[in-house]
């Protein structure tokens, strides 16, 4: 089998072969055979990810990502499927098998690059932290992570989202003291409580920072109220999930504050702030030659990316890295998700050329 020419029946192939979070095995057979035929690739496999390296010795390279995973599917047969015209249709087929076929095509048609460039295929973007492929590679193979910058094939549409969000999620928990539900005055109810502090958290002024020309705007929101013991009892605690997005500009400890800032006024002796997870964003790094070519050259749109993707590990390691691919990130994780020609096209020509001519 070798890899198709066409782009669209390449991403519909891809589309073809299951590949939902933890069970990416079959693609990565497939792209770790289809990578090892072309001859001039050094291919590595770790677990499931697959990493393929052009070794001409180019004063720069340029790391090419992409997650082989996917969501599941709906289950209840919604979800379209296939190659009809010019889009094609299916699970991951934007969220993102299209970036994967650019990718490997990519790898098939430029043998001699002007630039090193090094595919990533990796495992469990779409699910907890522990499982994603890229800390693990970072973590095991370094080596294979060298880099002087990188482009995710996340859906963008074929804009330039670059750098991301922060995000840091915390537990607020609200004490009170329990008590009979015809009388309450014996006691203090938590949920009660919650609307001081919810009312602080909406009335949060949210930052907007510009950084090369990017414009972040931070949130913070609660996410989900955990309260009561029974329907004749005044409950005695309330726990609330919190969320910040916060600007690359912030560090964790820096969001933290703000978080607290916010908080703290609402709570009394024996309230607690716990910190479930922490994500450090990452600066746009639109200044590398590299990235800046992608821009001048074809007068990308650019926007900054308000959520957070993996553009921040190769940040937290000092690689500059953006989300460029065809796919519509409105589709993702959809039943009605697809990609079409013309995104598909017009993103592996921007690559190439700057694969084929380099930088600026």
């Amino acid at each position: 089998m070798t890899l198709p020419d066409d782009l669209l029946e390449l991403t519909a192939e891809l589309v073809a072969i299951p590949s939902v979070s933890h069970h990416e095995g079959a693609l990565a057979d497939w792209v770790e055979s289809e990578l090892a035929a072309l001859g001039w690739l050094a291919v590595e496999r770790v677990g499931d990810n697959v990493v393929a390296r052009t070794e001409l010795g180019r004063p720069q390279r340029l790391i090419l990502a992409g997650h082989l995973d996917t969501v599941p599917p709906t289950g209840d047969g919604s979800d379209a499927n296939g190659l009809i015209g010019d889009v094609v249709r299916g699970r991951g087929s934007a969220d993102m098998k299209g970036g994967l076929a650019i990718s490997l095509a990519l790898a098939r048609d430029l043998p001699a690059p002007a630039v090193d460039v090094t595919h990533v295929f990796y495992v469990g973007e779409e699910v907890e932290d522990a499982f994603n492929g890229l800390g693990t590679l970072f973590r095991d193979r370094p080596d294979l992570m060298v880099g002087d910058a990188a482009v995710l094939g996340e859906p963008t549409l074929g804009q330039l989202e670059a750098g991301c969000q922060g995000s840091l999620r915390v537990a607020v928990h609200l004490h009170g003291r329990s008590a009979h539900a015809a009388r309450p005055w014996m006691g203090v109810n938590a949920v009660h409580r919650l609307g001081h502090l919810l009312t602080r958290i909406d009335a949060f002024v949210p930052r907007r920072v510009v950084l090369d020309g990017c414009e972040f705007q931070e949130t913070l929101q609660a996410l989900s109220v955990d309260a009561g013991v029974a329907q004749n009892v005044v409950p005695d605690r309330a726990r609330v999930v919190v969320n910040h997005r916060f600007a690359p500009d912030h560090d964790r400890s820096r969001a933290e504050a703000v978080v607290r800032g916010v908080l703290d006024p609402a709570l009394e002796v024996g309230d607690e702030i716990e910190v479930l997870s922490v994500l450090d964003g990452a600066v746009p790094g639109l200044r590398h030659p590299l990235l800046a070519t992608l821009v001048e050259r074809h007068r990308l749109t650019v926007k900054a990316k308000l959520g957070w993707t993996d553009v921040a590990r190769f940040a937290a390691h000092g690689i500059p890295a953006v989300n460029l691919g065809p796919g519509d990130p409105l589709l993702a994780h959809g039943p009605d998700e697809y990609v079409e020609r013309w995104a598909l096209e017009a993103t592996y020509a921007v690559l190439r050329d700057l694969l084929e001519v380099g930088p600026s």
